[in-house]
């Protein structure tokens, strides 16, 4: 097996069992593994796959088939796709089935209250490292994430809008 896609492997597995929340509470394992460890691209070429997998229609998950493929092609784009769904595919069968057993449990339910916070900051986690990675010091570009968090957040303009409005700013070289 080359090398690569059993790094692939060992990454996203494990990876996988602890993306409670979704993949972007991974992000920042993620990032640290693929970029500083396997030094398998730079910050700026990870966040441009995160972005291009956020732009894309389809789940969040995207952004782990970019990875694997660019580093070991398209095998390496299923590869790590299947890593990071089989395990937690699995892991969530059977604890849907004790989740439902054991529904009245006091345990379950002290489980699931401590996970919001874990899962909320690890998602924060995430967010920090785009900002910190994309603006690279820019107070511009740190501003513009501000207003856009507080106007997505604070009003119900549609993300499509500001992010829109981001791709003129950054057409015309204002970002």
């Amino acid at each position: 097996m080359n090398s690569d896609l059993g790094k692939l492997i060992a990454m996203f597995a494990p990876l996988s069992l602890i993306s409670i929340g979704g993949i972007n509470s991974t992000f920042p394992e993620m990032h640290r593994l693929a970029v500083e460890v396997h030094q398998w691209m730079s910050d700026e070429e990870f966040v441009r796959l995160y972005a291009i997998s956020q732009a894309a229609p389809g789940p969040n998950l995207m952004v782990v088939t970019l990875i694997g493929w660019h580093v070991a092609g398209m095998l390496g784009g299923f590869v790590s796709m299947a890593a990071i769904v089989l395990p937690s595919a699995t892991m969530t069968y059977f604890i849907a089935r004790a989740w439902t057993r054991f529904r009245e449990a006091k345990w379950r339910k002290a489980v699931q209250a401590g996970m919001i916070p874990v899962t909320l900051a690890l998602v924060a986690s995430s967010a920090y490292i785009l900002v910190a990675t994309v603006s690279r010091g820019s107070v511009l570009l740190i501003l513009v994430t501000i207003a856009t968090a507080i106007l997505t957040t604070l009003t119900k303009v549609h993300p499509l809008l500001p992010l829109a409005a981001a791709g003129a700013l950054g057409y015309f070289g204002v970002l």
